[in-house]
């Protein structure tokens, strides 16, 4: 919305609201009434939220030809009813972008782009950096997740043509509840190739952490070691890309690779994770089918070594098209000592109108292992303490969603999901567990 533009100053209005209608049924397998019988959590429940977001962004034209901006924005959000994670009939309002920034040329081809303050950034495929902010509990608005920016950001970006360097300082904007005070530095490197393809690299570096890591105990046999500020000093170096159209005999093919490598000599670290996919778009068939598989895979801890491998996901995008595992599962495992083998076919039967469906099949890569977090950890049938599960296969997703586009400025996005648990999640319960399921209704107004 444009407000003012006259003299080199242009001030925009931002203005994005949302309703989310959700229902699901045996909540995480109904494993609480296993691993924690005297929680009273309910497997069922419906719950409403919604979310307002108003901004205010301008721009101004120096004399230089340098560009000067900024932006100012707050969410406000509520949750009516009980949500997933037992917490509801609450919200916050919170301030979400509020920085300024200066952009400009510096000559023979270079350009550069400065900011400091809360503000969004997503590096690479948002497999490391993405989700500045976290949504749900005291703030309310848990499955929307609204609030995306970073608490306290340093950006600065240099490009030359297709290239460009990105170093930046995040601080995460983290509930006040579970505030790790986690600080992060890095550098990110990227070649974009104008018909699509892309190579890049990412190093992060945490500064500073209070947030714990689960370390399996010892041949798996007892409850797992959290240090508290485990975090701090872990290194991760991240490399990602993807290929431009092919001509020829690979026509409509697309082939994507990510690889993470993490450590922190600190506490004898080393973990890793990727992924692989390989697309393919059927342009001479009505809707353009576009199918497309990968595998994707996240280092645990080994019971039976002194060292960490459990990787940790960072600040991940966990979206279904992102980097979720699983479209319910995700809400249960972390990035962290599972893989994925997935499956996912978009067709578009008009422009406005589109139809995905996802197949997640997720396993475990280390057992009696942490899996999560180790909220799992247990007595078995033996007297013994145990955590992480005794069997790979954990579940299989299914999703399916339809998105239309009512107008260039209102959306709507629904979907029905079902999660079946695998023998990991029956040997926990010591039954057939029952399937999972859910779905939503949404509607995105957006200014």
């Amino acid at each position: 919305m444009l407000f003012h533009d006259a003299n080199g100053l242009k001030i925009r209005g931002h203005l994005q609201f949302g309703l989310n209608a959700v229902s699901e049924s045996n909540l995480f397998w109904d494993l609480a009434a296993t691993t924690a019988p005297a929680s009273g959590f309910d497997p069922d429940t419906e719950w409403l939220e919604g979310y307002i977001k108003p901004g205010l962004s301008f721009e101004f034209q120096l004399d230089t030809g340098a560009v000067f901006y900024g932006k100012l924005s707050a969410v406000s959000s509520y949750t009516w009813g009980t949500d997933a994670f037992d917490t509801g009939d609450n919200g916050a309002t919170t301030l979400e972008e509020a920085y300024l920034a200066i952009r400009g040329d510096l000559g023979t081809g270079l350009s550069y782009d400065v900011s400091l303050g809360p503000r969004e950034l997503t590096l690479g495929t948002g497999m490391l950096i993405a989700n500045g902010a976290t949504s749900g509990f005291e703030r309310g608005a848990l499955k929307f997740g609204p609030r995306k920016a970073w608490e306290m950001a340093a950006i600065g970006r240099l490009s030359y043509g297709n290239a460009a360097g990105t170093a930046f300082y995040l601080d995460p904007n983290e509930l006040p509840s579970t505030d790790g005070n986690n600080e992060l530095a890095g550098i990110d490197l990227r070649y974009d190739e104008p018909q699509g393809g892309y190579l890049g690299a990412t190093f992060v570096s945490v500064l500073n952490s209070g947030s714990p890591y689960p370390q399996a105990a010892p041949g798996g046999v007892g409850a797992p070691t959290v240090t508290p500020g485990a975090r701090e000093d872990t290194k991760t170096l991240g490399f990602y890309a993807k290929t431009n159209p092919f001509a020829g005999t690979l026509e409509n093919w697309t082939f994507t690779g990510d690889f993470a490598y993490q450590w922190n000599d600190r506490i004898d670290m080393e973990a890793w994770a990727g992924r692989v996919t390989v697309g393919y778009t059927f342009a001479s068939l009505p809707w353009s089918p576009n199918l497309t598989l990968g595998y994707q895979t996240f280092s645990g801890d080994d019971p039976d070594t002194t060292k960490l491998e459990r990787f940790d996901p960072l600040y991940y995008q966990g979206s279904p098209s992102a980097w979720a595992t699983g479209s319910k599962s995700a809400s249960t495992f972390i990035n962290s000592n599972v893989n994925a083998l997935t499956l996912a076919l978009r067709v578009e039967p008009t422009r406005q109108d589109k139809w995905t469906f996802r197949y997640a099949h997720i396993r475990a890569n280390e057992l009696n292992s942490p899996v999560q977090f180790g909220q799992a950890t247990r007595v078995n049938i033996n007297g013994n303490v145990v955590s992480g599960v005794t069997d790979a296969h954990l579940s299989d997703d299914l999703f399916l969603e339809y998105s239309r586009v009512i107008n260039r400025n209102m959306f709507l996005t629904t979907g029905v999901s079902v999660s079946f648990p695998g023998q990991a999640i029956d040997n926990v319960i010591g039954r057939n567990a029952s399937p999972w399921t859910g779905g939503f209704l949404n509607v995105v107004v957006n200014f």
